[in-house]
């Protein structure tokens, strides 16, 4: 191993870290454990359990249904106002709610009945798969001939930018892609494909759940019509957390959200039976909001705020470009394949590699080495750098416990059959 990546040098850097101390406002139960599943579930902020005891305790326990007028009902508008500062939006133009399927859901039906002409929804094969179940539920919902043009990646990691530019024609009344790809981390360029869609007549539709709170996304230079996001990842929320949805605020009153309900209705209190949309973003709303789950999101949000965009995109270049390099020295004459572009402008935080033997590898290093990371089929293990909280030295070593569990072939002792034995992989 090279002096320069040795378990002191792994140490010299986290002494160097300009955000070493948010670490200490997570909770880190076994400080042993190296927890690389931040872009599937961020750790908890330390404010967020006080805060949620004092929400149930009191406004709950006590203020019971007065806490609706004493800003629950706002918490929707309030929460995607201070999440528009991560995303380059204007307040007013993000909405807390629902999950990332329903809001693809209601924002792509939106698209198809502003463009009652155009008859295609344009994606790649790099999508999370619920994505793409949303957009043929979407398409169904408006009506009949529509075509969901899939464009192929071809390596199974770089986006078909070609391919997709390709596709976008008159017929077509919809971008929809993942900015972030969530087996490779491979990160399109948002400005120049969301301009290739608008010189189509498209509008753009961007699934951020990948890159929101730690790239520095700009919504509104980069035009982005639509988008939609999770927000327990690198947002911390909390599991379940609702996601958000976003609304150029130039098409908000040209779109309708086809899931009508009474909290995206003009006079929700009025009870009529005709709906009348609300003027602006409030309308995307359709059930009461989840309180209880909404507030974390906001201690979240605050954090990335606190530490500062730049500084956390700064942080992650710098974790996933020595993951990289661990990589190249440690792992790759082991079998271990990169499958994250090494160019870090199409490279958000986690880095996936793939081994023959992933599946085997990835619970050896949870039986054994108390790591947790996640296998993607077929071979896909993805490293993720949560820059809020880890650390240089648990790369390090969640690198050396990998090289181990393949030099010393400990995976050899469990099964090469994928098996769903527990519901959550």
């Amino acid at each position: 191993m090279s002096d320069s990546l040795d378990s002191a040098d792994a140490r010299s850097r986290d002494e160097r870290d300009v955000l070493a101390a948010f670490r200490e406002r997570f909770v880190v139960a076994e400080e042993e454990l190296i927890y690389l599943l931040g872009n599937s579930l961020g750790r908890l902020p330390r404010d967020t359990a006080g805060r949620l005891h004092d929400l149930v305790g009191v406004e709950w326990g006590e203020r019971l249904i007065r806490g609706w007028n004493d800003g629950w009902i706002g918490f929707p508008q309030a929460t995607g106002d201070r999440l528009a500062g991560l995303l380059g939006a204007e307040p007013g133009e993000v909405l807390l709610a629902d999950s990332t399927s329903v809001n693809l859901y209601k924002l792509a039906v939106a698209a198809l009945r502003a463009r009652p002409d155009r008859r295609r929804i344009v994606t790649d094969d790099l999508q999370f798969p619920s994505d793409l179940y949303a957009l043929r539920s979407a398409m169904a919902a408006a009506g009949d001939g529509y075509e969901l043009h899939i464009a192929p990646s071809p390596d199974g990691c770089y986006g078909p930018v070609e391919a997709l530019e390709a596709a976008l024609d008159e017929n077509t009344a919809l971008l929809a892609l993942s900015h972030t790809v969530f087996k490779s981390a491979y990160t399109y360029d948002m400005a120049a494909l969301t301009a290739r869609a608008h010189a189509a007549g498209a509008l753009a539709l961007w699934d951020v759940s990948h890159s929101v709170g730690v790239w520095p996304l700009q919504f509104r230079a980069d035009g982005v019509d639509l988008a939609v996001g999770c927000t327990y990842k690198y947002l911390n929320g909390g599991p379940g957390a609702p996601a958000f949805l976003y609304v150029r605020r130039e098409l908000q009153e040209q779109l309708q959200n086809p899931v009508a309900g009474w909290m995206g209705q003009e006079q929700p209190f009025e009870f009529e039976l005709n709906y009348r949309p609300a003027a602006g973003l409030r309308r995307f709303l359709t059930g009461t909001p989840a309180v209880l789950s909404l507030l974390p999101v906001a201690f979240g949000v605050d954090l990335v705020l606190e530490a500062g965009i730049e500084r956390v995109r700064a942080k992650s270049v710098a974790q996933t470009e020595y993951l990289i390099a661990l990589w190249e020295e440690q792992l790759r004459p082991l079998g271990f394949e990169l499958r994250t572009p090494r160019e870090a402008a199409r490279r958000a935080s986690h880095v996936a590699l793939a081994h023959p033997e992933g599946w085997r590898i990835a619970q050896a290093l949870q039986a054994e080495m108390n790591v947790l990371l996640d296998f993607r089929r077929p071979d896909n293990l993805r490293l993720a750098a949560a820059p809020l909280y880890t650390t240089f030295q648990e790369l390090h070593a969640a690198a050396s416990r990998l090289r181990r569990v393949v030099a010393d072939r400990l995976y050899e002792r469990y099964s090469p059959i994928v098996t769903e034995t527990k519901p959550v992989t």
